[in-house]
């Protein structure tokens, strides 16, 4: 357990540190708005963000073993500006490990789980 605070014998140098003290609390406490602000139209840059890791990842990894229903699944939710509901199911093991990749770069990106085209309903 920590000693108990003691007092400084001087009451100016007791209000100096309760006056340095006290503003360094008002002063964090108006930081806290300060802080990163997500911009204006996030909806517009996470997609920006996720159409990029999209074509990178065609770039790297290629189109061998994706379906067409799985591009075209992936490019249609892109041009919907990324607005429609997940109903991309990947299906082979090359399909599931670029949807891994896309939500490992997603996630880098700042995109939230809940963002991903992504789920297979059957």
């Amino acid at each position: 357990m920590a000693p108990p605070l003691r007092q400084h014998r001087d009451p100016f140098m007791n209000s100096v540190l309760a006056s340095l003290a006290l503003g360094t609390l008002l002063a964090l406490s108006a930081a806290g708005p300060l802080r990163a602000q997500a911009p204006e139209n996030w909806p517009q840059v996470k997609c920006e963000r996720w159409r990029s890791a999209y074509d990178e990842a065609l770039k790297r990894f290629g189109r061998k073993g994706l379906g067409q229903e799985f591009i075209t699944g992936n490019e249609a939710f892109i041009a919907s500006g990324c607005q429609n509901p997940p109903d991309v199911c990947p299906r082979s093991a090359e399909e599931l490990n670029f949807a891994n990749v896309m939500v490992m770069a997603g996630m880098n990106a700042g995109v939230s789980s809940t963002f991903m085209p992504y789920a297979c309903r059957k």
